[in-house]
């Protein structure tokens, strides 16, 4: 299945979202590429070392984003950053999260209205023109209300704590303007007194005689200076206040809308655009000065400005939201439209380019559940073909083609169709060439080719056709027989796996021994699958995720030495999970019910997604109240069931 083309407040909501969580891109690698690369570039194919396009990180300096800027190319479907190239195809977060929306039910309860409706009202009441402080007050009271509802997450609340401090701002600057109008008549009374006293001059007349003139004319200054100085320096403290105030109210106001700012900017990132309306309504109304630049710096600033061709402003922020809504409502529309025309593929395309933005608006929040299940059954097959080409399983592939031709008509068959056929006449080319190399007798060739042909495809029913004819020599396949019956007897299947191709071709003609191998490499193929898996799991720092895989395979396959290490490695990486789920099962076996039940729920509390310790508790609840179990319910009359 491709990727969805992401629009444009998708884009730069995903871009803004690289400064709030890199981690979230947890994507893996598709293939590297140069950094520094130009936005002109439409595969990740060898580029300049230098773009006009560099990010905050140019010139040699590293940044929080790497040396360049994200930048995604529709062409080859992938997005480029810090050098490296990334298939948005494989992202196993975002497949997670869709799965995750498309089993969700859809939210058209009685709750979920009122929620959409309380928010209608804030957007309304706070509308363009009908900004009064009447609307305003009704607008923040509505807020705490909102707040209540679960799916709001107390995004409501951090809006009014934003609303709340810019008013207690404004309070605290009208305290500091009425100081300094007083403190403004302090200054003129002083200027006042200071100037009567510079005027005022002792009783006496001064001498006439030079010496005694001067000193007379220098004592009546020094009493004035003393007179003058009270005021002087009164006036010099004054004058300093009334500066300080003044700078105090203008931080007072930057502070509280870069405050206000980095809020709307955190929404944005989360990609609540309904909040986003909502802050930046609020916010033109509670700062009246029209100044609507977002004081943003850095890489954050770049993205906005790079994305939408604009300054960064609280306007930007609020056509982008607008912009998503709309966005959002046009894809469902175009999802049902092809859905109804049993176009599923392109189906599942709209929808999943739509919740890339609009994961939490209305018009994919109340999308029913049975709808959203048609995308969900093409995704799963579409992604198990993808897994059946990537382990080589080819008859499975062309099975899944088959049916994801029938599931939709508009599925492309032409790129799964021509792995399927390339693999087919390359492992045929391969086995016709170790046909002649057992006739001929050379065996460096036929194990050479046959190995070939294995490894395009594993399970090639024409394996066995072949092999009639490679071990024509009775010793050879009477040894690889013999070998085969000695390590099925001492059960060293990672032997048998690691050596299969010659034990595949030495069982063919014996179908007792054929059935047992088959059933010997499917089991390893389970177990070097879930070390896979487990492995991927690791790589994100979910040990306990990773060792739950593991453990459960083990739980069936107890004696393979590779799998025993690797869940020997991840039982210490994931020691509390593991020590307590131990503990509850432990308990539950001397059938201590509430000891065992506590422990499962603290396993649970240390990794939710525990499907051992999910499993633990259903095993528990069902012995202390049988009648809530699922077979309980099941066998329970229609009558009683409608008592309950």
């Amino acid at each position: 299945m491709n990727p969805p083309l992401p629009s444009l407040p998708g884009l730069a909501a995903a871009a803004l979202g690289l400064l709030a969580a890199v981690p979230s891109f947890a994507q893996v690698p598709d293939s590297p590429a140069p950094a520094n690369a130009p936005t002109t570039t439409v595969a990740p194919a060898p580029q300049p070392k230098s773009s006009p396009q560099g990010g905050p990180g140019a010139g040699g300096q590293s940044s929080f984003l790497g040396k360049d800027m994200p930048f995604f190319d529709p062409g080859s479907e992938t997005l480029q950053w810090d050098g490296r190239a990334w298939n948005i195809n494989n992202n196993r977060i975002f497949q997670a999260r869709f799965e995750k929306y498309l089993n969700a039910p859809e939210a058209d309860g009685e709750e979920d209205r009122k929620y959409r409706a309380i928010l209608e009202r804030i957007a309304d009441l706070l509308a363009p023109g009908r900004a009064t402080p009447q609307n305003i007050d009704a607008a923040f009271q509505l807020l705490p209300q909102a707040s209540n509802f679960e799916f709001d997450a107390n995004l409501c609340d951090s809006i009014a704590d934003a609303v709340y401090t810019v008013w207690l701002a404004k309070r605290s600057d009208a305290r500091l303007a009425q100081a300094n109008k007083v403190l403004d008549q302090e200054l003129k009374a002083h200027e006042w007194n200071a100037q009567l006293a510079s005027q005022s001059v002792g009783l006496g007349t001064a001498p006439k005689t030079g010496e005694a003139a001067k000193q007379w004319a220098k004592e009546v200054q020094t009493q004035r200076d003393m007179r003058m100085q009270p005021y002087v320096t009164r006036m010099a403290e004054v004058r300093a206040l009334m500066t300080a105030n003044r700078a105090k109210r203008e931080v007072s106001e930057l502070q509280t809308k870069i405050e206000f700012q980095a809020l709307l900017v955190q929404l944005f990132t989360q990609r609540r655009f309904q909040h986003v309306l909502i802050g930046t309504r609020f916010y033109r109304a509670v700062f009246g000065d029209g100044d609507t630049a977002l004081h943003v710096k850095g890489d954050a600033k770049k993205i906005l400005s790079d994305t939408t061709g604009m300054p960064p402003t609280v306007g930007v922020l609020d056509s982008l939201a607008q912009e998503a809504l709309r966005d959002a409502s046009e894809g469902v529309k175009a999802y049902e439209f092809l859905l109804e025309r049993n176009e599923l593929e392109s189906a599942t395309k709209r929808l999943a380019e739509a919740f890339v933005p609009g994961e939490y608006l209305p018009p994919l929040r109340t999308l029913s559940r049975d709808r959203k299940r048609q995308a969900l059954e093409f995704s799963r097959r579409a992604n198990q073909l993808i897994s059946a080409i990537e382990v080589k399983d080819y008859t499975l592939a062309e099975s899944l083609v088959k049916e994801l031709s029938v599931l939709a008509k508009d599925f492309d068959t032409s790129k799964p169709m021509a792995a399927i056929e390339t693999a087919r006449t390359v492992a045929a080319m391969h086995l016709a060439k170790a046909k002649n190399a057992a006739v001929s007798g050379d065996s460096a060739t036929l194990e050479s080719q046959l190995k070939e042909a294995t490894a395009i495809w594993p399970r090639n029913p024409a394996l066995a056709d072949v092999s009639k004819l490679i071990f024509s020599q009775a010793d050879v396949q009477q040894k690889a027989l013999v070998d085969l019956d000695q390590l099925l007897s001492q059960k060293n299947y990672r032997q048998i796996f690691e050596d299969k191709v010659r034990y595949i071709a030495a069982a063919a003609l014996y179908p007792e021994r054929q059935e047992r191998l088959r059933k010997v490499l499917e089991d390893m193929q389970q177990i070097e699958a879930a070390i896979i898996q487990s492995g991927e799991i690791a790589k994100r720092g979910d040990y306990a995720g990773a060792w739950e895989t593991v453990e459960r395979i083990f739980r069936q396959f107890p004696d393979d030495t590779k799998l025993n290490q690797v869940r020997a490695d991840l039982t210490t990486q994931a020691a509390d999970f593991v020590r307590t789920l131990r503990k509850a099962e432990e308990l539950e076996h001397k059938e201590q019910v509430g000891s065992s039940l506590a422990w499962y729920l603290k396993a649970q509390k240390i990794y939710p997604a525990s499907q051992f310790a999910r499993e633990g508790v259903e095993r528990l609840v069902a012995k202390i109240l049988p009648e809530r179990s699922p077979t309980a319910a099941a066998d329970r009359p229609a009558g009683s069931r409608g008592a309950l």
